[in-house]
């Protein structure tokens, strides 16, 4: 951690209760006037603090925005987010990795940005991302695996979303295949995977994540109203954004770990027992048609096994499904 970061630390350590400039020059190796300095650079970033002769500083408030300082504190991870930049607004997050990507950045960098102007969902279709509301972040993956498998990073990111919102909130999210996640039927986080290819072999992916935080009922255009939802309206407060986004990524990687490590069928068990779309009737249409049967579960490349109605199994691959029991 900087300097800046460990001065954060401690204060919220303190919980309101002030903290004398001798202890944090004593704790942090630092002259009082570094103090200071460090207490002016947290200022900067948004964070208010009330300084009183011989008590020391105290945190009064944090910033709204997401705040680099913060998510490091937070975080629970070795490489996820670790280098992260966080923007005030950028067309897409995606592209800003991309560009990472390209030019050799590892693998766990995120791009975080408190709007987007062109945000991107599946099949080209804008995602709405206005300033200060929602967490819109991108993070860039190496796996060393076939391009066939990159489904199963879909539902894998799709599952740590979901993990981070139920612990995080205590919000009943659930996830439907295969890259929504939902509360009370309705719309909450989007997942877009996006894949680079060199000489056929896959060079990298970039998981695009996009949650509904802070959404008041009237901040939605009139055609996502009926069909989307946030954090806010769920549970009737506004919820940390700093602190979300560093859940979602230290769940992403735990479970990242254990894919790599144990394989594809472990992610699956745990995304079958959220779904909230499995053993139940549905209907699939993608550019083959229309297919409508039970969800019965999916199969090891994160394809969706469905049971027609006259009892053939198919296997879908891609597709927008709708609930219809």
């Amino acid at each position: 951690m900087t300097k800046h970061e460990e001065l954060l630390h401690m204060l919220l350590k303190a919980d309101g209760q002030f903290v004398s400039g001798e202890e944090i020059s004593k704790n942090l190796l630092i002259s009082r006037t570094a103090v200071w300095k460090h207490v002016n650079k947290l200022r900067d970033l948004g964070y208010e603090f009330e300084a009183v002769s011989r008590k020391g500083y105290r945190l009064l408030t944090k910033p709204d925005s997401i705040d680099e300082a913060g998510l490091q504190l937070a975080l629970q991870t070795e490489v996820f987010g670790r280098k992260a930049i966080i923007m005030q607004s950028t067309p897409s997050t995606q592209g800003e990795v991309q560009q990472l990507a390209d030019e050799g950045v590892s693998e766990g960098a995120v791009v975080l940005a408190e709007e987007q102007t062109n945000g991107r969902g599946r099949y080209g279709r804008r995602w709405y991302s206005p300033p200060g509301k929602g967490i819109w972040m991108s993070i860039l993956l190496r796996p060393q695996q076939s391009l066939r498998n990159t489904p199963q990073l879909t539902l894998l990111t799709g599952l740590a979303v979901c993990r981070a919102i139920r612990s995080f909130t205590g919000v009943d999210a659930g996830i439907k295949w295969p890259n929504d996640v939902l509360v009370n039927g309705r719309k909450i986080c989007g997942i877009l995977m996006e894949s680079a290819l060199e000489d056929h072999e896959l060079r990298y992916c970039i998981a695009g994540i996009g949650v509904d935080v802070n959404f008041d009922k009237q901040d939605y255009p009139e055609e996502l109203s009926p069909i989307a939802t946030s954090l806010q309206i769920e549970t009737g407060k506004t919820v940390d954004r700093t602190l979300l986004a560093a859940a979602i990524l230290t769940e992403l990687e735990q479970l990242y770990d254990m894919y790599q490590k144990q394989g594809f069928n472990v992610i699956a068990a745990l995304w079958e027992a959220l779904s909230v779309s499995l053993h139940r009737d549905i209907k699939v249409s993608n550019a083959h048609g229309i297919v409508e049967g039970m969800a019965l579960g999916i199969d090891s490349s994160g394809a969706l096994i469905v049971q027609k109605k006259d009892g053939e199994r198919i296997t879908v691959f891609s597709g927008e499904i709708s609930l219809t029991d």
